[in-house]
């Protein structure tokens, strides 16, 4: 499965599971070991955990396995190794500190689009 059908089938699942303030960051050109990341928030740890459970599963039906999980345990932030694609699934508390779109992309702007999905 390349990138972009692997973005579309994240981005799917994130939206089915009611995933929130859903982020598409672009970071080939300043990382190496990940071309994409997509960053949510989930209302509680039950919710974090669902959807990123959801990402796992959809991913793996497809042919897509994860390479990695860390943070289920807790589900405060649960992130998903897809090998290009990383997903950050994070309660609100664990995102407003973090910021990790700005770590990422020092330009990024939380308050100029609250879409859905942003891509950066």
């Amino acid at each position: 499965m390349n990138s972009t059908k692997l973005k579309k089938l994240v981005i799917d699942c994130l939206e089915d599971m009611k995933a929130r303030d859903i982020v598409e960051l672009d970071v080939a050109e300043v990382s190496g070991f990940t071309d994409y990341m997509i960053i949510c928030t989930g209302n509680s740890n039950r919710q974090v955990k669902a959807i990123s459970d959801h990402v796992a599963l959809e991913a793996k039906k497809q042919g897509h396995p994860a390479h990695g999980s860390e943070g289920g345990a807790t589900a405060e932030w649960v992130l998903i190794d897809l090998g290009d694609i990383i997903v950050h699934v994070m309660q609100q508390n664990a995102r407003d500190f973090y910021q990790l779109e700005k770590l990422w992309n020092p330009e990024f702007n939380s308050d100029s689009d609250s879409d859905q999905s942003n891509s950066l």
